[in-house]
């Protein structure tokens, strides 16, 4: 009895290890692949309910199993073998092709992406892996809305993955090169880049299976170079490199109506273009239409937008992120929203690319988003005769800016909006740049352009680059023709400023009524050196709106002062934004010996001390003889700031426009003397500021 139970459990034993052939297995569940071809009748069962799905997951786990117990050699072992020699994905690429039966191509798909993911041998180096991975890539749907969609990603994915481990794949995974020229030999002219052709003849199986089989193709064990052995069917136009398979996939994907689906697509591109390796970033610039795809993109989109969009509408989807690039679902909706919230989306998706891509990909790109998107779009649009058609672009890259964070991409929009000629401009130049159109812009006789082309340069002088300054303001003054030659520089600024000289407090406007102000409560007093008398400058700013038309006192208010802290910040930011630009710490000594030239301040400084001149013309000019006019003239001034400033109801009164405008030139005329104040701070107790840290301006 005892014997008999031993003789039961040993064989039980014996039945729970049996001994497996796993080649024989693997080939098994292929060859019952290929047997329902020629078996099955039915052409509408779903392949999810065959046993293909089953027998693909067979395949998979005996080619995982079977690498596990081949660690110790590092070969390939009879099934990985199989796989190449018998060109597997080859066929299972031409079933998907097929579609047959109906979800074929999904289950190729997975199992391409399954494959090269859990299987730890280099198989993309393989002409007989490569090649129909090239192959189902070409299969995805390039309209938004394929049924393989979610599939195609995970493949893309497992690529650019696989790419970034390893950027020589690169050349084995893109295609789309001029094979044969008719002037350079295949290898001059499509070989990739050495360090990247020199990896084909790697981690070949050398079993004895391999050699065992005569039926293999010796060249499946290397890969040989693309220029020999790319298809015929892939190769490009005559005169440029064609079309990347996976690029064109990976941006049909981004297109996709699934958000998750398109945001993974865009992360896989970014993996992409940060390769580390310079051979792959120049391979995938020259010889691929990565960027000017990315950058035509954006120009589809900006071209899907409505002609005529209101700046303040495009106002209200600024700071749109690429990873939630849809626009925020409240009750300001406008026609084009979505399609902006699209553009602006991929813009500031482009912007991240070039921060985080290798340097060779990301300045290929910014001159790509650059030529395609600034010049051959926008450009044309800013230089319209149309007003509309100024009004929309003026506000849309005034958009741009404020989004832009990469150093490249704004080198390149500086150079698009103020060119590359850094010589003084002189009075008798004629506007041919687009940075002088658009200047002349901020003059324009429409006033809603010359306030967004304001903004825009608004936007551009606060951008951390040393061009916009230069070429705006500092251009011009560097060479001091402002000062006169001969003469000895004041030593301080009170010998050069004189109120009473100041074209407006002379006797024009006392023929009018309105009397020189009294000077406000001057300026803490400065130190005697002659190098911070700025109260004479503080009270210039001060003096501009006459005493009765001032309220500050009114409201415990002691004028400039209440500015004096956001100026000094905002002096701060200023000094440490330009700190690293080595500018000198003060003015360049004058040559005497040097001719006196006419002095011209540049043509963004004059339209602005125009356009700021009139304004004192017409409003200054005549206000006293206005508010003269305007019975209870101060009651109701006061009131109309109390609106302003929240602290009561607003309601409709007489001559309201004329009292707002008084209150805002006095709060900008305290704001200037903030400003001029905070530049030169005299040392006293009565502030308690930190001086700028050395060094700076």
């Amino acid at each position: 009895m005892l014997s008999r139970l031993g003789a039961l459990l040993q064989e039980a034993v014996g039945a729970r290890e049996p001994s497996i052939d796993l080649l024989q297995a693997f080939v098994e569940h292929w060859k019952g692949i290929t047997h329902y071809y020629i078996e099955s009748t039915d052409e509408n069962t779903p392949a999810k309910k065959t046993d293909i799905p089953w027998r693909l997951k067979q395949m998979l786990d005996i080619l995982v199993y079977e690498e596990k117990q081949q660690a110790s050699s590092g070969e390939a072992g009879p099934c990985l073998e199989y796989l190449l020699q018998h060109k597997i994905l080859e066929t299972l690429c031409t079933l998907g092709k097929a579609e047959y039966p109906p979800g074929m191509r999904q289950q190729v798909f997975q199992f391409f992406s399954k494959v090269l993911s859990q299987v730890q041998h280099p198989l993309l180096h393989y002409l007989s892996v490569h090649r129909p991975v090239q192959k189902l890539l070409r299969l995805g749907g390039t309209v938004p809305g394929s049924l393989t969609e979610k599939e195609e990603v995970q493949l893309t994915s497992v690529l650019c993955s696989k790419i970034q481990q390893d950027p020589e794949l690169l050349a084995y995974i893109l295609e789309g090169k001029k094979i044969i020229g008719k002037k350079k030999t295949a290898r001059e002219s499509t070989a990739p880049p050495k360090d990247i052709a020199g990896y084909r003849d790697k981690d070949c199986p050398h079993s004895d299976a391999l050699n065992r089989d005569p039926g293999l193709d010796k060249e499946h064990c290397g890969v040989p170079a693309l220029s020999i052995h790319l298809p015929a069917e892939t190769e490009g136009p005559e005169n440029g490199p064609g079309e990347s398979n996976l690029i064109t996939s990976l941006l049909g994907l981004c297109k996709s109506k699934k958000s998750r689906l398109a945001l993974k697509a865009q992360e896989n591109i970014l993996l992409l273009v940060s390769v580390a390796s310079p051979a792959a970033a120049t391979y995938l610039t020259q010889s691929t239409s990565c960027c000017m795809a990315i950058a035509e993109h954006l120009c589809q989109l900006y071209r899907s937008m409505p002609a005529c969009l209101d700046p303040a509408d495009i106002a209200t989807l600024e700071g749109i992120s690429w990873r939630l690039p849809s626009a925020p679902s409240d009750e300001t909706a406008f026609p084009g929203k979505e399609a902006l919230a699209a553009f602006l989306g991929w813009f500031d998706y482009c912007d991240h690319l070039i921060t985080e891509a290798h340097t060779v990909v990301a300045d290929a790109l910014a001159k790509a988003v650059a030529e395609k998107l600034f010049v051959e779009t926008l450009q044309p649009q800013l230089l319209h005769v149309s007003e509309q058609s100024i009004l929309t672009s003026t506000a849309l890259l005034t958009a741009l800016l404020r989004q832009l964070r990469s150093p490249a991409l704004l080198q390149e929009a500086m150079t698009f909006l103020l060119g590359t000629d850094q010589r003084p401009a002189a009075i008798e130049d004629s506007p041919h740049t687009l940075g002088t159109h658009l200047i002349m812009h901020c003059d324009h006789l429409s006033d809603e352009i010359s306030i967004a082309t304001l903004r825009l340069f608004e936007e551009l002088l606060q951008k951390p680059h040393e061009q916009a300054i230069r070429s705006l303001v500092l251009q011009n003054l560097e060479g001091r023709l402002y000062v006169a030659r001969g003469s000895p520089e004041p030593e301080s600024y009170e010998d050069t400023l004189d109120l009473e000289e100041d074209p407006y407090f002379t006797d024009g406007f006392l023929d009018s009524g309105l009397q020189p102000s009294t000077k406000p409560p001057p300026a803490p007093a400065t130190s005697s050196d002659g190098k911070t008398a700025v109260t004479e400058i503080v009270n210039s700013f001060l003096c501009l709106v006459p005493e009765e038309a001032k309220t500050s006192a009114f409201l415990e208010e002691n004028g400039y002062d209440t500015y004096v802290h956001d100026a000094y910040g905002l002096f701060q930011e200023c000094s440490s934004r330009v700190a690293h630009w080595g500018w000198p710490l003060g003015p360049a000594p004058l040559d005497s010996h040097e001719p006196e030239r006419p002095f011209f301040e540049g043509r963004f400084l004059q339209v602005l001390f125009d356009r700021i001149a009139r304004i004192l013309d017409q409003v200054i000019g005549d206000l006293m003889q206005r508010i003269q006019r305007v019975p209870q003239f101060s009651g109701k001034l006061l009131l109309v700031r109390k609106q302003l400033m929240g602290q009561v109801p607003g309601e409709h009164l007489d001559h309201q426009t004329l009292l707002q405008g008084v209150v805002v030139l006095e709060e900008f005329c305290k704001e200037l003397a903030a400003i001029a104040f905070v530049k030169f701070p005299p040392h006293g107790p009565y502030l308690n500021f930190s001086p700028p840290p050395e060094g700076q301006v």
